[in-house]
Protein backbone atom coordinates (compact mmCIF):
# COMPACT_ATOMS: atom_id res chain seq x y z
CA UNK A 1 0.00 0.00 0.00
CA UNK A 2 1.62 3.17 -0.94
CA UNK A 3 0.69 6.68 0.93
CA UNK A 4 -1.01 8.54 -0.67
CA UNK A 5 -0.13 12.30 -0.36
CA UNK A 6 -2.46 14.91 -1.32
CA UNK A 7 -2.16 18.64 -1.39
CA UNK A 8 -4.91 21.16 -0.46
CA UNK A 9 -4.88 24.44 -1.52
CA UNK A 10 -7.87 26.88 -0.12
CA UNK A 11 -8.07 30.47 -1.71
CA UNK A 12 -9.57 32.57 -0.15
CA UNK A 13 -11.13 36.43 -1.43
CA UNK A 14 -10.41 38.39 1.47
CA UNK A 15 -7.04 40.63 1.54
CA UNK A 16 -5.70 41.04 5.34
CA UNK A 17 -5.44 44.67 6.36
CA UNK A 18 -3.45 46.22 9.52
CA UNK A 19 -5.84 48.98 10.55
CA UNK A 20 -3.23 51.65 11.17
CA UNK A 21 -5.94 54.36 11.99
CA UNK A 22 -5.65 53.77 16.56
CA UNK A 23 -1.73 53.89 15.31
CA UNK A 24 -1.57 57.10 13.89
CA UNK A 25 -4.16 58.88 16.38
CA UNK A 26 -1.52 57.80 18.93
CA UNK A 27 1.30 59.32 17.65
CA UNK A 28 -0.74 62.89 16.88
CA UNK A 29 -2.37 62.37 20.52
CA UNK A 30 1.66 62.26 21.77
CA UNK A 31 2.77 64.56 19.59
CA UNK A 32 0.06 67.33 20.77
CA UNK A 33 0.48 66.21 24.49
CA UNK A 34 4.46 66.93 23.78
CA UNK A 35 3.70 70.32 22.02
CA UNK A 36 1.73 71.30 24.82
CA UNK A 37 3.82 70.05 27.72
CA UNK A 38 7.35 71.95 26.32
CA UNK A 39 8.72 75.35 27.69
CA UNK A 40 9.88 77.11 25.52
CA UNK A 41 12.63 80.45 26.64
CA UNK A 42 12.64 83.25 23.94
CA UNK A 43 15.72 85.32 24.38
CA UNK A 44 15.43 89.01 23.90
CA UNK A 45 18.12 89.63 20.97
CA UNK A 46 19.37 92.05 22.57
CA UNK A 47 23.34 92.25 24.33
CA UNK A 48 22.38 94.27 28.07
CA UNK A 49 24.55 95.48 30.59
CA UNK A 50 22.67 94.95 33.56
CA UNK A 51 23.13 97.17 36.39
CA UNK A 52 24.00 95.42 39.50
CA UNK A 53 21.76 95.42 42.81
CA UNK A 54 22.58 93.26 46.34
CA UNK A 55 19.24 92.04 46.24
CA UNK A 56 18.80 90.56 43.18
CA UNK A 57 17.56 86.55 43.25
CA UNK A 58 16.61 84.23 40.42
CA UNK A 59 13.58 83.89 38.77
CA UNK A 60 11.82 81.28 37.38
CA UNK A 61 12.55 80.07 33.80
CA UNK A 62 8.81 80.59 32.14
CA UNK A 63 8.50 83.67 31.73
CA UNK A 64 7.91 86.29 29.53
CA UNK A 65 11.64 88.38 28.41
CA UNK A 66 11.38 92.11 27.20
CA UNK A 67 14.68 93.88 26.51
CA UNK A 68 15.21 98.00 26.78
CA UNK A 69 18.85 98.83 24.87
CA UNK A 70 20.61 101.84 25.98
CA UNK A 71 19.78 103.39 22.48
CA UNK A 72 15.67 103.20 23.75
CA UNK A 73 15.04 100.01 21.44
CA UNK A 74 12.46 97.81 23.11
CA UNK A 75 13.02 94.12 21.81
CA UNK A 76 11.33 90.65 22.58
CA UNK A 77 11.94 87.40 20.59
CA UNK A 78 14.77 88.98 18.48
CA UNK A 79 12.26 91.49 16.87
CA UNK A 80 12.19 94.91 17.72
CA UNK A 81 9.00 96.15 18.76
CA UNK A 82 7.08 99.37 19.51
CA UNK A 83 5.85 100.55 22.80
CA UNK A 84 2.52 100.82 21.63
CA UNK A 85 2.41 96.61 20.94
CA UNK A 86 3.80 95.62 24.14
CA UNK A 87 0.61 95.74 25.68
CA UNK A 88 -0.89 93.27 23.18
CA UNK A 89 2.15 91.11 23.55
CA UNK A 90 2.45 90.75 27.05
CA UNK A 91 -1.72 90.71 27.12
CA UNK A 92 -1.51 87.59 25.04
CA UNK A 93 1.58 85.58 26.99
CA UNK A 94 -0.15 86.08 30.04
CA UNK A 95 -3.77 85.37 28.77
CA UNK A 96 -4.03 81.41 29.28
CA UNK A 97 -1.93 81.22 32.41
CA UNK A 98 0.05 84.17 34.83
CA UNK A 99 4.06 84.03 33.89
CA UNK A 100 6.17 86.96 35.24
CA UNK A 101 7.45 88.92 33.01
CA UNK A 102 10.99 90.61 33.36
CA UNK A 103 12.42 93.43 31.67
CA UNK A 104 16.44 93.27 30.85
CA UNK A 105 16.89 96.93 31.08
CA UNK A 106 20.70 98.15 29.82
CA UNK A 107 22.53 99.94 32.89
CA UNK A 108 22.03 103.30 30.73
CA UNK A 109 18.68 102.98 29.39
CA UNK A 110 16.43 105.71 29.71
CA UNK A 111 14.19 105.43 32.57
CA UNK A 112 11.37 107.00 31.02
CA UNK A 113 10.90 103.54 29.01
CA UNK A 114 11.97 101.63 31.30
CA UNK A 115 8.89 102.63 33.31
CA UNK A 116 6.26 103.02 30.59
CA UNK A 117 7.45 99.64 29.76
CA UNK A 118 6.45 98.27 32.74
CA UNK A 119 3.40 99.80 32.75
CA UNK A 120 2.13 98.88 29.66
CA UNK A 121 2.93 95.64 31.09
CA UNK A 122 0.88 96.23 33.99
CA UNK A 123 -1.68 97.89 31.83
CA UNK A 124 -1.78 94.41 30.00
CA UNK A 125 -2.55 92.08 33.19
CA UNK A 126 0.79 90.83 34.19
CA UNK A 127 0.76 90.40 37.65
CA UNK A 128 4.41 89.98 38.58
CA UNK A 129 6.42 92.26 36.57
CA UNK A 130 10.51 92.48 37.56
CA UNK A 131 13.64 94.01 36.00
CA UNK A 132 16.58 91.72 36.11
CA UNK A 133 20.11 92.72 37.51
CA UNK A 134 23.20 90.87 38.20
CA UNK A 135 24.38 89.88 41.70
CA UNK A 136 26.58 92.96 43.69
Amino acid sequence: MGKLLSSVQIETSESVDINLSPLIDMVFLLLIFFMVTTVFVEETGLTIDRPRAASSQQLEKNSVLLGVSADGRIMHGGHEISLNSVRGLVARLVEVRQIPVIVLADESADTGIVVRVIDQCKLAGAEQVSIAARED
